[in-house]
């Protein structure tokens, strides 16, 4: 998927990019590759797939549950690494306030003047692990939408996020292939945390045909304070 075609895709779904954000996405693209040489942000750095795999890849929970990200909504990123879904969803959704965390410095500094040289306003960036932040009387509860792409699998990714998300919030994980298996497994760890499950999209990328997951969770009421666990428990011990 080429820029052009990228734009030409995302018109189809209902969203005409403005020559700011053609040159927003742009830049991303180049400022990656660029520092992806020094710092390990990706292995895909061609840019037809950079275009499909990165930026449409995270476009699609806002194609696909579109109305859960309307108005001035607070989202956190959990892991987002080179800012995988919350950037290109900020991008073209300009009003969402955001909060990245991720538990790698050089990460964070790549983030950090991305949002700067795109002229992002109303993004945070938060250094820790999400088991810590998630415990943080000024992050747990306090986010309208909480998004994951390619973070571990459900029954850990639930308690990764779920504490940051508002009663009657929203969680959405982005996976790879089928989440169906993942789904059944994490049915104590929902239980517990007060996650229920709404959705569960089995999509197709355009161009390559590749298979993609959405899963959508709402946050039926508060999370116990036990949880989540100490940082690395919800990965040696999924619930």
């Amino acid at each position: 998927m080429n820029p052009e075609q990228f734009v030409n895709e995302l018109k189809q779904n209902g969203f005409d990019l403005t020559q700011t954000q053609i040159e927003q996405f742009h830049h991303y693209f180049k400022k990656l590759v660029e520092v992806n040489e020094s710092v390990n942000l990706t292995a895909i750095t061609a840019e037809e797939d950079v275009y499909l795999k990165h930026f449409f890849d995270s476009i699609t929970p806002l194609i696909h549950f579109k109305d859960y990200f309307q108005g001035s909504k607070k989202l956190a990123d959990i892991g987002a690494g080179a800012g995988f879904p919350s950037i290109p969803i900020k991008i073209l959704q300009p009003d969402l306030q955001v909060t990245i965390v991720d538990s790698l410095n050089k990460r964070l500094k790549f983030l950090s003047d991305l949002v700067d040289e795109l002229g992002l306003e109303n993004v945070s960036l938060v250094h820790g692990r999400a088991e810590d932040i998630g415990r943080d009387k000024n992050h747990r509860e306090k986010y309208d939408l909480v998004t994951a792409r390619a973070v571990a699998r459900l029954n850990v990714l639930s308690e990764y996020c779920l504490p940051f998300v508002k009663p009657n919030g929203y969680m959405v994980a982005l996976k790879g292939s089928s989440s169906l298996d993942e789904i059944s497994e994490s049915k104590r760890a929902l239980d517990l945390l007060k996650g229920k499950l709404i959705a569960n999209l089995e999509i197709n990328l355009p161009a390559s045909n590749e298979p993609r997951a959405l899963t959508l969770i709402e946050k039926v009421g508060q999370i116990p304070k036990a949880y989540p666990r100490k940082a690395g428990t919800p990965t040696r011990k999924p619930l």
